[in-house]
């Protein structure tokens, strides 16, 4: 996957969240839960697309990890989201997927960019 297919796939994560979220209770639990979802979601992106203006190697790794704990984070509300039963829809489903999916690749980023960090020192 290239650094442009994964910054649109990021953002649409985001977009994706956002209109996912507008589904969620009218109640302290839908709203705060929502608010967690979609800052943790929006940092994916965001975060990602700043690594391209890191000023180091080290710089990058940096950034990265902190577009990997956004990501499993985004995961973490998402699960609370289907066992607290706010929203229960297929939906709900696929984007768990694909935190977890985003998850993984920013983990195996991370993890290959130490090592080779590692040893270029």
């Amino acid at each position: 996957m290239t650094r442009n297919e994964l910054q649109h796939r990021t953002k649409q994560f985001y977009a994706d969240i956002i209109k996912f979220c507008e589904g969620f209770p009218r109640n302290a639990a839908g709203f705060e839960t929502a608010k967690q979802l979609i800052r943790s979601a929006g940092s994916v992106g965001a975060n990602y697309r700043a690594t391209v203006r890191a000023k180091s190697k080290a710089d990058f790794i940096y950034k990265i990890q902190v577009v990997l704990e956004e990501a499993d984070e985004s995961h973490y509300w998402l699960e609370v989201v289907k066992e607290a039963r706010l929203v229960v829809t297929k939906e709900l489903d696929r984007l768990i997927v694909e935190a977890n999916e985003l998850t993984a690749i920013f983990a195996a980023t991370d993890k290959t960019n130490k090592l080779n960090f590692k040893n270029q020192k």
